[in-house]
């Protein structure tokens, strides 16, 4: 079983940027420039690497490896991604790499890319890239290629001397646990549970009941085996269930116009756990968004549209409208999942807005950006 953040430190310290192995300050999937160089990378290591497992680490600085992390990002539906833009897609996995130097909510992703043994294009135009592109890896550049290259096996004993070294013990998840139980989370409630006497799972948040069950707020989920956060979140609710094989999460997400908020399930996600040291990891999404009036909606819009404007002039609002700020992110969802398809764009740019303006509604922009994106890929 291999230790996720000790792979990490091993691609970095033994390694420049080369034909298995690329590293990104942090991508921008949400643009279609940001998009398509992600797959154009995605290509060109799956290529260049058709029989071992290729990797992009994210949220480290380029020219001297600091370890600066970025956000959360909590998106099991990148595979979608891959595959609606890919010919012969290598299976890919995102996962986030929690670190103990950084602060809450920030981890390394890692990207890993596992070929599928056949040459990997563009399927269609995307950016200023065509479909039919092929793409691979020279040095620490990926380059287009004819597309009757032969690929070539040239890494394998490298990546697997690499994965070796990274191997998990005892003492890494012990000292996992008692970490994640005693020191990052000591002020809420935690628990852990053991399946299939080889992985462990820990979770903490604030705890609540509601009717017989119980819901978590704060939450972070991690499997501590692999060192890999499987979720985060400051605003929503989870409820958290398992059994000898399996440990279920489902995520609910608070949405309403004014005071009529409730909440609805947005995603279930099952991790399920075998006797031979391996898990599955299956998501559904379960979300039915709230449906209202387009003329209230359409007045929203505009309010939050204005808002924006004044934000970006620096005009003062009023106390009314700093009220209405809180719910904006909030809002644009809503406009967006009821036909607003500018209501995308809108959040967008409202991200450098709010960041300089207002840190709380800047959190909760990018906690509806990650339900928006997860809408999205579904």
């Amino acid at each position: 079983m291999i230790n996720k953040r000790l792979l990490v430190k091993n691609l970095l310290a033994h390694n420049d940027e080369n034909s298995f192995y690329d590293k990104k300050r942090f991508i921008n999937i949400g643009q279609k420039e940001g998009k398509a160089k992600f797959l154009k990378h995605v290509c060109a290591l799956a290529n260049s690497n058709p029989l071992n497992n290729s990797f992009i680490v994210i949220g480290v600085e380029d020219e001297d490896n600091e370890i600066v992390g970025v956000d959360f990002f909590d998106d099991s539906k990148i595979q979608n991604l891959v595959n609606a833009y890919l010919d012969h897609p290598p299976l890919i996995s995102y996962e986030n790499i929690p670190f103990p130097h950084l602060s809450e909510g920030k981890v390394v992703g890692l990207v890993s890319i596992k070929s599928s043994g056949k040459v990997c294009a563009l399927r269609k135009n995307i950016w200023k890239y065509y479909g039919g592109a092929v793409f691979f890896r020279e040095g620490s550049i990926s380059l287009p290629k004819a597309f009757d290259i032969e690929l070539k096996d040239i890494n394998s004993q490298t990546v697997a001397t690499i994965e070796q070294h990274a191997r998990n013990n005892i003492e890494l998840t012990l000292d996992g646990v008692i970490d994640f139980i005693n020191n990052r989370h000591k002020d809420l409630t935690s628990d852990y549970k053991v399946f299939k006497e080889q992985f462990v799972v820990c979770w903490a948040g604030n705890e609540k009941k509601v009717k017989k069950e119980t819901y978590y707020s704060r939450v972070d989920i991690e499997l501590i085996n692999e060192q890999v956060k499987l979720f985060y979140s400051t605003l929503d609710e989870v409820t958290i269930s398992f059994d000898e094989d399996s440990f279920t999460t489902i995520e609910y997400v608070q949405l309403g116009l004014g005071s009529e908020l409730r909440y609805f399930p947005l995603e279930k996600v099952v991790i399920t756990f075998s006797d031979n040291g391996k898990y599955q990891i299956l998501s559904n999404l379960i979300f039915d968004p709230p449906q209202y009036d387009k003329k209230t909606l359409h007045h929203i819009f505009n309010a939050n549209n204005a808002l924006l404007q004044k934000l970006e002039k620096n005009i003062s609002l009023k106390a009314s409208e700093r009220e209405d700020l809180k719910h904006l992110p909030a809002t644009y969802l809503i406009c967006y999942l009821n036909g607003f398809e500018e209501a995308k764009d809108q959040m967008d740019m409202a991200r450098p807005i709010l960041k300089a303006h207002n840190a709380n509604v800047y959190q909760s922009l990018k906690e509806s950006l990650r339900i928006l994106r997860k809408v999205q890929y579904n």
